[in-house]
């Protein structure tokens, strides 16, 4: 009994997550907008085992000529679902499960969080209400962004951590707080760029509370975790800034991406017809907006009562300036911002901000009013829970009743929209196979490639051999092929070129006979010069200046990291 008063709520929420990803359990795969996520998952296992660490460069996406995916696409989801495709030959299924464990760690962080601010009743019903969030759904069923998705998970033990120093300064937190951070960043970079200023606000509004003389201390550990979870992930975001330039992800901005083509209407928030579909300009589009009728009742009703409270006692410093009351206002006044920024009436800052033209929905706000309603719905089964203790003979009873109630109309009003719109047969060759990689996935996404790159407009146009000769040249003989290195044996009659189909990235250098050679890089490709007579050709990828500098700040925050852990290891378990 004693193990399941501990654990109980954690088994029932780990239980009632699972039923969110209940389909994925049988056989066949869903169809998604982003319908790339076996074969990404894939491309990373591949690398790896090729011994690329950390994993930047992918080499049959992008029609056969490679790109840099993991090097700007949040690569954190795709180890994991890596991990678990060395253990099985089914990539399908380690897509699956790479989704499973995303849903569930995202129930069990929101549970943590929940139980700690709220109690073990209250906590349940906030991780319930954010998995089964009609976003969460969006994003995994419908638009299939793994990314996103999986950012859910990190974003409740950021809040969890900040507020466990704030109130205990211990230092296994700090490590917790920064973990989560960094998870966050390499889960979903947009994601962690939204929801940074509401973190950092956040940390603001704590550290102006009276803490006495621990408040410099309590206000430095805070930043130390934040600015920790900065140092675990520089090997990730530092050459997200410097080496865009050299592929053409820019290009999602604007076009059928403008922001000002995709801000919600205030109705569709409340109700807003189910879809497969994408986003279009107008209030008619083909996937849901709506923040759903219980999150959003229950989330102003909470307000309400919480408001009139906070006004009936204003007098009373000591419980305005409460920590729970504090994190209620910013819950609240954070709920209400998000809704604004999704709508038309935000397009100012919209335009006063270029930065948030990276977003380009605005509705993917309805992320953080995922997170902020499920507080409020958190705080009124508190509040509500606070008045029966104060009122009834056997509180624990109906409060435990009332949170249940409440958990399971949220449940049960939204589980129906955790389905995929249908399930297919579909092999792993589907997402693996040279004509699948090469030709199938790549017309999805192919942003990674150099600006200006002349695309294969027909299938056998991809990429087959990498070396191609071109004036002069008598034969070639291709050597090995692999993700990081490509060779291949030269005669040349005479001085003539050599065109290398891989995609352009400083990272790639080029060595004739053991020599650096200069390139010259075109439309489809690299070409290199070569002199008349017999050589050999090689294609290595090697770490940039920046990526060499980024992965050295990781790898010493890595270092603190396990220090810090073996220095809380070492005091006592109770501790």
């Amino acid at each position: 009994m004693k193990i399941l008063s501990v654990f109980g709520g954690f088994i029932a929420i780990l239980v009632l997550s699972f039923f969110a990803v209940f389909s994925l359990t049988s056989s066949g795969y869903f169809p998604m907008h982003d319908d790339t996520q076996p074969s990404r998952v894939y491309q990373m296992q591949k690398s790896l085992s090729e011994g690329q660490f950390p994993v930047r460069w992918v080499g049959d996406l992008g029609y056969g000529y490679g790109y840099p995916i993991f090097n700007f696409y949040a690569p954190l989801p795709y180890y994991i679902g890596a991990v678990f495709s060395f253990f099985t030959v089914d990539v399908i299924f380690a897509t699956k499960l790479m989704i499973i464990v995303g849903m569930l760690l995202s129930g069990f962080a929101m549970y943590l969080l929940g139980a700690e601010v709220f109690g073990k009743y209250a906590g349940l019903t906030t991780a319930v209400a954010y998995v089964y969030a009609p976003y969460h759904a969006v994003d995994l069923y419908v638009r299939g962004d793994v990314s996103e998705f999986w950012a859910y998970a990190f974003v409740p033990l950021v809040f969890y951590s900040l507020w466990k120093i704030f109130h205990t300064q211990k230092r296994f937190f700090i490590l917790l707080g920064s973990i989560s951070y960094a998870g966050l960043i390499l889960s979903h970079n947009l994601s962690a760029l939204m929801v940074s200023p509401f973190i950092i606000v956040f940390l603001l509004v704590l550290s102006f509370l009276p803490r006495g003389v621990k408040k410099k201390i309590i206000v430095r550990k805070m930043i130390i975790a934040f600015v920790g979870g900065l140092i675990l992930s520089a090997f990730y975001w530092v050459p997200v800034f410097f080496e865009m330039q050299y592929t053409n992800v820019l290009s999602q901005l604007g076009g059928g991406a403008d922001f000002r083509n995709h801000f919600a209407c205030l109705s569709q928030l409340w109700n807003s017809p189910w879809g497969f579909g994408g986003s279009i300009p107008g209030c008619i589009d083909g996937l849901s907006f709506k923040i759903g009728k219980i999150h959003l009742l229950i989330s102003v009703i909470s307000i309400f009562l919480s408001l009139l409270l906070i006004l009936r006692r204003m007098s009373d410093l000591a419980f305005v300036l409460n920590p729970k009351g504090i994190l209620f206002l910013f819950s609240a006044i954070s709920f209400l911002l998000s809704i604004f920024l999704m709508l038309d009436w935000s397009r100012p800052i919209w335009e006063y901000f270029p930065t948030m033209a990276f977003f380009q929905y605005p509705w993917r706000f309805l992320f953080l009013v995922s997170f902020f309603s499920s507080l409020l719905i958190g705080f009124f089964v508190w509040l509500v829970g606070k008045s029966i203790l104060e009122t009834f003979h056997s509180p624990q009873l109906i409060f435990g009743l009332f949170a249940i109630s409440v958990t399971g109309l949220v449940f049960v009003s939204n589980y129906a929209l955790f389905q995929p719109q249908t399930m297919q047969v579909k092999s792993p060759q589907d997402y693996t196979s040279e004509s699948a990689l090469k030709w199938n996935i790549s017309k999805i996404s192919d942003e990674y490639l150099p600006r200006h790159f002349e695309k294969p407009r027909e299938k056998n146009e991809v990429v087959s051999d990498v070396f191609i000769p071109s004036g002069g040249l008598s034969q070639i003989t291709q050597g090995v092929n692999n993700t990081l290195y490509s060779s291949a044996g030269v005669q040349s009659k005479s001085t003539g070129d050599v065109l290398i189909r891989k995609a352009y990235f400083p990272a790639w250098n080029v060595f004739v006979d053991g020599q650096k050679k200069y390139v010259t890089i075109t439309s489809k490709g690299m070409m290199v010069r070569l002199e008349e007579g017999k050589h050999l050709v090689e294609l290595k990828f090697v770490s940039t200046f920046i990526e060499k500098l980024s992965n050295g700040i990781s790898l010493v925050g890595l270092l603190i990291f396990f220090v810090g852990i073996a220095t809380v290891i070492r005091k006592p378990f109770y501790e």
